[in-house]
């Protein structure tokens, strides 16, 4: 019978051991990177509610603004007026051409279909003219 060759208690335990301080390690590795997640998660959700707290602070104080003008000398509030006017003007004016563009366009498409339906009905007669000589 052989024998199978054995491997001496205190190997055996040391394998044994190695093997626990291996899987040991990798469980503090991966607890760590856990840790460092929540406390980046943490972070983000503290920067987000700061974030937060800024934007409703610029809206209290841009609210607080239009409720409470400042006054304006009236070199100033003339030329707002005019900038308002001009600006008013513009996109009258913008509108117009707008519509403008949109009938030209149309009246085009409509030309250019007619100009083909036109040529169409020539070669359709031109066609039915060759018939009828051939029954001739």
């Amino acid at each position: 019978m052989e024998t199978i060759p054995t491997i001496p208690d205190q190997i055996f335990y040391l394998i044994i051991i190695l093997i626990v301080a291996a899987v040991l390690i990798i469980i503090v590795f991966q607890w760590r990177k856990v840790a460092q997640s929540k406390n980046s998660i943490l972070m983000l959700e503290k920067e987000i509610e700061l974030k937060k707290m800024s934007m409703v602070e610029k809206d209290i104080e841009s609210k607080r603004l239009m409720d409470n003008p400042i006054p304006l000398p009236q070199e100033q509030q003339d030329s707002l007026s005019a900038i308002r006017q001009s600006t008013t003007e513009v996109r009258s004016n913008v509108g117009y051409l707008h519509s403008e563009i949109n009938e030209r366009l149309a009246r085009l498409e409509a030309e250019t279909e007619q100009r083909k339906l036109e040529k169409m009905l020539k070669e359709i007669e031109a066609k039915e003219a060759k018939l009828k000589k051939m029954n001739k």
